[in-house]
Formats: C-alpha cells, structure tokens, sequence
C-alpha cells in the first residue's frame, strides 16, 4: 500500500492557521519555503513535521515552561524558571537549520499581510497561536544575522487572583482608584501582564464597569462577571495603540488597559484619559518609579517638560516595578517596588529628584501607607526564608544598603557570626582533640559534640559571694 505523500504546504497553498487538516492527512510544515522578503533557498531533503506536535513536545518537556525558542543553531529551547533547556525532537537535532526555522515562521504567519509587512520592513512582527486543548502563545518573529527566528511566550488560560499571586494587600486599594493613570513596570517577561491581569479580575469580581482593553496580543481572556469587557488586539482590531486608545475615549469605558506604552502620541492620549475621568493602567518598559517617571517626561521636548511635570504629578496614582528572582528550593518568586501619590512624590515630579528630595527616599518612608522599596521587599522574603542573601544583594538597587540591613536582621534572627574573623577561640577542653592525631571520623564526632554543648550549655552560674558579718569594732 503506498504511503500518502504529504500536504503541499508553500506559500498560496497553507490551511488557515490552526484549522483542521483534510480527512486523513496530518497537517505537517515542509521547510522548503521560499524565504520571506529574499530569495528561495535551495530545497533541503529534511522529514516533514507537525507544528503543533512539536510545541506539544517542548511544552510537555518541564514543569515551569515559560517560554519557546527557536534559534539557528541551536536545539529547540525551553525556558524554565529562567533558564534555557534544549528539547530533542527528531528531525530537528543536532541543532536547527535556516529552512526549519524559516518553515515554522511562515506557518504561523499564514500569509497574513500585516505580519508580512511588517517582518519585511521591520524585521519582526508580533501575533499569537494556539494550539488547541494545550496552549495559547504570545509570538514574536524576527531576524537575526539574516535568518529568522522565533520567541515563543507560553500564556496562562487561567484567570490570576491577587490572593492567588500573593500581592501585597495594598493592590486591593490599588484597583479602588476611579480616575487617574497606574503603571506597571519592569522588563519583557517579569510578569507585568499577569500582575494587570489579577488586578482587573478583582475589578471584575466587584465592580460593573465596561473595560476597555488594548493588547497585543490578548493573552488573558476574561469573563464577563461583574465588568463588561472588551478586548482588543492590535493588529485585528485596530491598528496602533494611539489609534485604539483615542478611540477608546468614545467606548464609555470607566476602565482602560494599554497593553504597552511606546511612544509620545499613545502616552499624550493616556494622559488625556486620566484627567478625564478615568483610571489607566499601562505597562512601561523601565525598573523603579523613578525611572518611570523619567521615562514619562523623556517623551516629551524640554519645551514642554514643565507641563508634563505638572499632569503626571495630577494624574500618576501608583508606579509598581516588578522583577523576578529565584526561590529556595527552586522557581521563582516576584518582588517589587511600589509608590503611589502624596505630598513629596507630588513635589519631586514637579519640581525634580535632588539631594533633598529622592524617589527612594520617599518610598522607604512611606511604609506605613503599604508602600515598599526594592530592599525593603528582598528584606521581608529573606527574613522568611524564600530567598538567600546572595540572590537579596545580587537583586537590590543600593547593594551596600541591602547588606547593611541583612546584618542587622541576622542580628535579630540571632544568626549573625559576631566572631571577628574566620578563627575561633576554644578551651583547652575543645582545643586538645581537636588537633590530636585522631581519625577524620573522631575529628567529626568531636566537631558535633563541640557544636552541641554550644548550643545547648547554659550560661554558668557565677560564684556565690563570701558572706560578711559586721560586727562592732574594738571600743565602739
């Protein structure tokens, strides 16, 4: 019985993106596609594959995958918790080849002509995928030393919950704010969208609003519980973020989300939202509130710096720098820097950070009102015992503050070495076998025996005082 040969899959002859392949044939990617915006390369005789048997496969390769890369030369890759796993698949090993990368990006692209476009004129292009029963991904393509390449963000079809991410109580006050802008910041993949997401669910869970969202892509599909929502995808739905967000202001919406914030026009109209009557949340590509604000006011000529000084210090709420790190016992946890709006933000967005008035001052000092540094919040995971001293320093801001405030916890957790250097000063009783001619495991036997009377031996009782009679001197 002779094999049935496989689909012709080229350019003008692919399905329609995750549609079912016709009765009895898999559907399968050929990487002898021509080349987008080059020349075809010459066909190479490599098996034919199935796209989504191969995310299957990598997905399936951890728990903790966030992430899919394909990369020239090197294996189909794996992020998990933060680091870089190659996934064999066959077909596809030692490493990939130009024409594999090539034929995986052209079946995700489907002849879309945005996609196409913009890879061509830009050289990457943003969109998502599915794959069903399995995954949702948010994909970048792009180019790099002339080939393609692809980055693959796995998203969660599960809802976030405040409780859930284990957020501070102070995003319950968070969400409560009616107008104004809140932003959302750190770098790509430091969980920025997850965080908006648990906030909007909480909206949702109380409050019959119509939101209004602008994503690219939508990675969190949310019900209609209490809120309406309406999502938008950049690209199907509107064609730029100052396009969608303008175009937002005659949605009635009471609740606006821009997926990103990238340039003069889209933050102008943000801001024109917030003094508006209505509450913004955005995501900014920055590390701490105080570069956020820069961020904000750099988008802006100097001409104007003094105006917009003035409307962000009317219109900002709160600033929420996130990062991840990695957790004892594995994983990762998030830890962040939160400021909101008083007296002395207020007056150091209008006026300036100087030696007087700094951001992380302010922050610091405001801890009573659930607001908390970088430091402060690296502090309270290391005194619960979720991250060590080294991943503390190593993620700080102020290095020198943080080891500074480690020390003294370890005095109060009563862990501190307090010994002035790497000698210790022993009795003779300790002293004699330790440095006798015993054997390695008498050495050991004695080195647990010294360690338990430390811990264990009370403080000895001091000598009792020689009793005194008094008595009247000779004549008195």
């Amino acid at each position: 019985m002779q094999t049935p040969s496989a689909p012709n899959l080229t350019p003008g002859n692919r399905p329609p993106i995750n549609s079912a392949p016709a009765s009895g044939v898999q559907s399968q990617v050929r990487p002898n596609i021509a080349n987008i915006g080059g020349a075809a390369r010459p066909a190479v005789p490599v098996q034919a594959f199935s796209l989504d048997d191969i995310i299957t496969r990598m997905v399936n390769a951890g728990d903790g995958v966030s992430d899919l890369l394909f990369v020239v030369g090197r294996p189909p890759q794996v992020e998990i918790f933060g680091k870089l796993n190659g996934v064999e698949i066959e077909g596809l090993m030692p490493t990939l080849r130009p024409e594999h990368v090539e034929a995986i990006a052209l079946r995700i692209i489907n002849e879309n002509e945005r996609l196409t476009s913009d890879l061509k004129n830009h050289g990457s292009c943003d969109t998502s995928y599915a794959v069903p029963e399995l995954a949702r991904f948010r994909v970048n393509i792009f180019r790099q030393n002339g080939y393609h390449a692809i980055v693959m963000r796995k998203l969660s079809t599960k809802i976030p919950t405040c409780d859930g991410l284990n957020l501070q109580p102070i995003f319950k006050e968070i969400i409560k704010e009616k107008t104004g802008i809140v932003f959302v910041t750190g770098a790509t993949g430091s969980g920025k969208t997850t965080t908006l997401a648990a906030m909007l669910n909480e909206i949702n869970q109380q409050s019959p609003y119509h939101i209004v969202t602008l994503e690219d892509p939508i990675e969190f599909l949310h019900p209609h519980i209490e809120a309406t929502f309406s999502q938008r995808e950049l690209g199907k739905d509107f064609s730029g973020f100052e396009v969608g967000l303008r175009a937002a202001l005659r949605q009635a919406p009471k609740v606006i989300l821009v997926g990103e914030i990238r340039d003069r026009e889209t933050m102008e109209i943000a801001l024109t939202a917030a003094e508006t009557g209505h509450i913004v949340f955005s995501t900014l590509h920055t590390i701490s509130a105080a570069q956020s604000v820069n961020r904000v006011i750099g988008m802006f000529s100097s001409e104007e710096e003094p105006q917009i000084r003035q409307r962000l210090t009317d219109t900002l709420r709160y600033v929420i720098s996130q990062r991840l790190v990695p957790k004892v016992g594995g994983g990762r946890i998030m830890v962040n820097e939160i400021m909101g709006s008083n007296l002395r933000t207020r007056e150091a967005i209008l006026l300036g950070e100087s030696e007087i008035r700094n951001f992380h001052e302010i922050i610091e000092s405001a801890a009573q009102a659930g607001w908390n540094s970088f430091e402060q919040c690296l502090l309270r995971h290391y005194k619960e015992g979720t991250i060590t001293e080294e991943t503390a320093i190593l993620y700080s801001v102020n290095k020198s503050n943080m080891r500074k405030a480690i020390d003294i916890a370890k005095k109060d957790m009563g862990t501190a070495d307090s010994s002035p250097s790497g000698f210790k000063l022993m009795d003779h009783e300790e002293a004699a076998p330790a440095f006798s001619s015993a054997s390695p495991a008498s050495h050991s036997a004695h080195a647990a025996a010294v360690a338990a009377k430390a811990a264990g031996a009370a403080k000895p009782e001091p000598p009792p005082l020689p009793k005194l009679s008094l008595r009247p001197a000779p004549g008195a």
